[in-house]
């Protein structure tokens, strides 16, 4: 789960991370009134859960309360696309105004999880305010990292040698070291993915300031975190994998026009090897778990077919802890309530297949069955 710039701004300041004076607005007549407060200048910064808003005009200077108002007005209600979110971009449905910085230095810091370390790890550079991906293909010897030991946590001499290597000294190096220890705090204790800070700013008289914030959330951990719930902004997901989330359903939307329904990870990925083999491509990643329902079935087969983008459906399921009749009658579910005609090419194998496969084979619909993946793959051609 992400959370927008203001909310994780609002964690940093309880852990004492420096954060400039800032208001949220939701109306062009707030973020003028919030100018006004900020003492007549301010920048307005669009709320949306992608980077690249500055680009993509969603970051301006505003040098007066009317220019504020003028920003906020060419913002809200409007979709913001980046280089981060999809073609058709994303709402904002409000701004974060906030006073203007005294910059002297723009840093980079953040904290995200190794596969290869298998734990955290910090990454800064001195190159902050730019796209840390472009760092680190043209630069790469400008990124450096640390990574944490998690029984231990991150260690006054490695927050020390970051800031050496960031060629900041004196208060500011201290300070800065500070907040680096303060931000590996919230990563931990809020359960993290991601948590960044680009940039991370020193100022004219020493200070240092977390002038953007990122936190991204793990899932898998949101049981032990009631309380972030409540700061999920459902405008800003794909609305199909918001409604797969909800019904705790393992989806991704993808951009081919193959829905795939898979019981398995492993199963899936190899599913989506298959669909790609068969020179079509998959609309979405789905593993509906082994322990489904009927209903959960028609859940997840509900969402496929409710997917534009969908002409075909292929169903691969290895009948373990979820039999084939089990599948079989959800799938006719779903399709009865889409009252849908799409293609339905069905690979089954394990328990109750001749079930699944007669439960499919009466219920009416367009079905191919296929008994190994090569016949499934040819089938996908043919419902092209």
């Amino acid at each position: 789960m992400k959370l927008h710039e203001y909310q994780a701004k609002e964690i940093f300041s309880r852990y004492g991370i420096p954060i400039p004076r800032g208001q949220v607005a939701t109306t062009p007549e707030r973020a003028q009134e919030a100018t006004v407060a900020m003492g007549g200048r301010s920048v307005v910064k669009a709320q949306v859960h992608a980077g690249g808003r500055g680009i993509a005009g969603g970051v301006k200077v505003a040098l007066s309360p009317e220019d504020a108002r003028q920003a906020a007005q060419g913002m809200l209600g409007q979709r913001l696309v980046t280089n981060q979110t999809a073609p058709e971009g994303v709402p904002i449905n409000s701004v974060l105004v906030e006073e203007l910085a005294d910059i002297k230095q723009e840093l980079y810091a953040a904290i995200t999880i190794d596969r290869g370390f298998r734990g955290p790890v910090m990454i800064v550079c001195a190159a902050g305010g730019m796209d840390i991906e472009e760092v680190a293909e043209t630069r790469p010897e400008d990124i450096h990292t640390e990574p944490i030991d998690p029984g231990l946590g991150l260690m006054p001499f490695q927050t020390r040698r970051l800031t050496q290597r960031l060629g900041i000294e004196g208060a500011a190096a201290r300070t800065a070291a500070q907040i680096l220890s303060q931000l590996y705090q919230v990563f931990a204790d809020h359960d993290c993915s991601l948590v960044e800070i680009n940039p991370l700013i020193v100022t004219g008289d020493g200070g240092v300031v977390a002038l953007d914030a990122k936190m991204d959330l793990e899932d898998d951990a949101m049981f032990r975190h009631q309380d972030l719930k409540e700061l999920r902004d459902r405008s800003q997901e794909d609305q199909l994998e918001a409604e797969a989330a909800d019904q705790d359903i393992a989806y991704v939307n993808l951009d081919g026009d193959v829905g795939c329904l898979v019981n398995g990870a492993g199963l899936a990925m190899a599913t989506l090897d298959v669909t790609n083999a068969a020179g079509a491509a998959p609309a979405n990643f789905l593993d509906v778990g082994g322990g489904a329902t009927d209903e959960k079935v028609a859940q997840a087969v509900g969402i496929i077919l409710s997917d534009p983008k969908v002409r075909r459906v292929l169903v691969n399921v290895f009948g373990g802890i979820l039999r084939c009749d089990v599948a079989a009658r959800g799938i006719v579910l779903a399709y009865q309530r889409a009252d849908s005609r799409l293609p339905l090419i069905v690979r089954m194998l394990g328990t109750n297949l001749e079930e699944g496969k007669q439960i499919l084979g009466e219920s009416g619909f367009n079905v191919t069955f296929a008994d190994t993946l090569t016949e499934a793959a040819e089938a996908i051609k043919n419902a092209a």
